[in-house]
């Protein structure tokens, strides 16, 4: 059965800062790239981050540029987010995806497989 599994979540003060994992088993993820995406209550889950199969490219969102790093080790089947100088507004639950293409994925259908979310809170 593949399951991706994300950990680390919690509450953070403005400012602070979190490091997100996903753990991938059931198959390896090592030749997909991989994505982590956010929804906030009342809104749309959103892209924050993607990263291409080999880690050579990555994409963020606008809203996260420059505060926020995507990683991946393939070695242990698992994609990082790093997340600093955290805002209010990154309050959501934050998914990690895996995509059927090899490259960068900007788009949810894109992703074929999907962890149960992690609680970010960045209280001010």
């Amino acid at each position: 059965q593949v399951q991706l599994a994300e950990s680390g979540g919690g509450l953070v003060q403005a400012g602070g800062s979190l490091r997100l994992s996903c753990a991938a088993s059931g198959r390896t993820f090592s030749n997909n790239a991989m994505g982590w995406f956010r929804q906030a209550p009342g809104k749309e889950r959103e892209i924050v981050a993607g990263i291409s199969w080999s880690g050579g490219s990555t994409y963020y969102a606008d809203s996260v540029k420059g505060r926020f790093t995507i990683s991946r080790d393939n070695a242990k089947n698992t994609v990082y987010l790093q997340m600093n100088s955290l805002k209010p507004e990154d309050t959501a639950v934050y998914y990690c995806a895996a995509s059927t293409m090899r490259a960068v994925a900007y788009y949810s259908y894109q992703y074929n497989y999907w962890g149960q979310g992690t609680q970010v809170t960045v209280s001010s």
